[in-house]
């Protein structure tokens, strides 16, 4: 998990072998930007959290901060930044 006081983290939500996941952790650590990890294998209240946002999808990862939500899957730069600016945290 990324590290940063001065912001509360992003939550994401992942599972333990998603590509994406790894590409997104990865790319918010480089630019230091705190999150949090919840793998919905392992937590079915997170799963119910992922389907709710994603039309009924386990679509990971899945971003999470303040009101912002947004499914990360087929991870590019690009979305991630869409993120962080509709999140406010770029």
């Amino acid at each position: 998990m990324a590290t940063d006081t001065n912001k509360e983290p992003v939550i994401m939500y992942t599972t333990s072998w998603c590509p994406d996941c790894g590409a997104t952790k990865r790319a918010l650590s480089n630019k230091g930007i705190p999150y949090t990890e919840i793998n919905i294998e392992e937590v079915e209240e997170a799963a119910q959290k992922v389907m709710e946002i994603n039309g009924g999808k386990r679509s990971v990862p899945t971003l999470i901060y303040g009101d912002v939500a947004q499914s990360l899957s087929g991870f590019s730069l690009v979305k991630l930044n869409d993120f962080l600016s509709k999140a406010g945290l770029n």
